[in-house]
């Protein structure tokens, strides 16, 4: 999928369902780097693993902490009953490789969850940091992600 459907089918209608201090340009441009991170937009399961979505969620990782971190918890049970699927592990697990807007929305959950303000536009270095607070990827990487962030900036300047 291209960057523009990403966001057109993908992050727009999820951030429609969630307060709208979640959607400003500078947590889209988050989406989508961390989704060109994990995925690049072509793999809703990992390669031999067992992450799920464009965002990459691990059942007992990302899905498990949405569901139950104090700043996110009550927005993952809207978004769910929204989506029509149960707010528990095992379903939002198994509806993230099919259900985009679903993912999107958990991937911003997963950023608001950071103590931290998101980095302006532009603030690579900031970026990645919060790429690596928030997703912990088991084996991240960064040579990858400079260019990645700038096609993210760049599809959300235009």
């Amino acid at each position: 999928m291209t960057l523009s459907e990403i966001r057109d089918q993908a992050i727009t209608p999820a951030l429609a369902l969630l307060p709208p201090a979640m959607g400003s340009k500078a947590a889209v441009v988050s989406l989508l780097a961390n989704g060109l991170q994990e995925s690049r937009f072509t793999h809703r399961r990992q390669i031999g693993g067992p992450a799920r979505g464009f965002w990459q969620f691990e059942k007992g990782g990302g899905v498990r902490g949405v569901l139950r971190h104090t700043a996110t918890a009550g927005h993952a049970r809207v978004l769910c009953e929204a989506r029509g699927v149960p707010a528990t592990e095992d379903a939002v697990y198994a509806a993230l490789e099919h259900d985009d807007v679903l993912a999107a929305g958990f991937a911003r959950l997963l950023l608001w969850s950071d103590p931290r303000p998101l980095p302006a536009l532009g603030e690579v270095a900031a970026a990645w940091d919060l790429y690596i607070r928030t997703w912990r990827p088991g084996k991240p990487h960064r040579r990858t992600w400079a260019a990645l962030y700038a096609q993210a900036l760049e599809e959300v300047a235009t």
